[in-house]
């Protein structure tokens, strides 16, 4: 046999070899967001991955931008989903896609570093981040000390009812329209509603709170049973807190559209006073985009035309306010 010959035939029988695999970092883009890892689940129970968290917002873009653009945020970050410790992220890290704004803000002993999303890719950028809920001052970057809403925050005890929660949303907005203002209603995502006044910037954070506090002890004395101030969970499980803190200049409250890190993936819904007969977990991740497709009008569409002054008449009859 020839030497080419052998050669030949060794050739043919030995093993081809394969390619080497590269191991990359599988990604994708969502509005033109990179999107690494886009297959980790968030809400494993669901099969919630990334992609579909980014994709979510892709989808209702237009709801979700005016409710957060300009305004300081802070965030929930859930880097490994759900099925690991989620926390609070206050100031902006190092780290953050470049469709995020940062603003620097005075505090009480420093300067604090805060994200800002005015964009869809600013918000598909928090989910690249990890983010999975994002709460919202009640002003924007451009005037820190005059808020342009209220929020009063109804939070129930474990024993509360979904109907005792939304007839105490309904004596909150009753009230306010003794005031001569015009209120808006939303899910929190959780068990609880936001009552939502727009305002146009002429008091300030100190008198916002004053008069959310005004009116929220008033609301409490007509029901000691029902209704309370008091923080502490111990004591309440069948009382309704009306959280008036939500209007202090650093709190925030779960931004409208935000999905809530917990089991089912509920989101802040925004609806109509005649719209809270539905249990509030009906409103998800999954269920919330072709829901607003369907809708034949926004519900919160005068919202945005919307902003109110509390005059120097409101300032006073919160203090003689007698709810019955």
């Amino acid at each position: 046999m020839s030497t080419n010959a052998r050669r030949r035939r060794a050739s043919s029988t030995r093993p081809s070899r394969k390619p080497p695999v590269l191991k990359t970092n599988v990604t994708s883009a969502v509005v033109g967001v990179r999107i690494s890892h886009p297959d980790r689940l968030i809400y494993p129970e669901l099969g919630i991955s990334k992609i579909q968290l980014a994709r979510y917002y892709e989808r209702i873009a237009d709801w979700i931008v005016p409710h957060v653009a300009g305004r300081p945020l802070t965030l929930v970050h859930c880097p490994a989903g759900l099925a690991a410790p989620c926390h609070f992220l206050k100031h902006a890290k190092a780290w953050g896609p470049n469709a995020l704004r940062r603003v620097r803000i005075q505090e009480k002993a420093k300067v604090g570093e805060y994200l800002v999303a005015d964009s869809i890719e600013a918000v598909v950028s928090l989910a690249q981040m990890g983010i999975v809920e994002i709460h919202t001052w009640n002003c924007t970057a451009d005037d820190l000390e005059r808020p342009n809403r209220l929020v009063w925050d109804l939070d129930p005890g474990p024993q509360v009812t979904w109907k005792q929660i939304v007839t105490a949303a309904e004596l909150v907005r009753d009230v306010l329209e003794t005031l001569g203002l015009r209120s808006w209603v939303k899910t929190t995502g959780g068990r609880g509603l936001h009552v939502v006044v727009p305002l146009k910037r002429k008091r300030t954070v100190t008198e916002c709170l004053a008069f959310s506090r005004a009116v929220s002890e008033a609301i409490a004395k007509t029901d000691p049973g029902a209704y309370t101030t008091a923080f502490p969970k111990v004591g309440r499980e069948r009382h309704i807190l009306i959280d008036y803190l939500r209007n202090n200049r650093t709190n925030t409250s779960v931004c409208a559209f935000s999905p809530r890190a917990r089991p089912g993936a509920t989101v802040s819904m925004p609806l109509s006073w005649n719209d809270l007969d539905e249990q509030p977990d009906r409103w998800t991740l999954v269920t919330v985009p072709s829901r607003l497709e369907r809708l034949r009008a926004d519900p919160w569409k005068d919202y945005w035309s919307g902003a109110q002054i509390i005059s120097a008449a409101s300032f006073v009859a919160v203090t003689q306010l007698s709810v019955r």
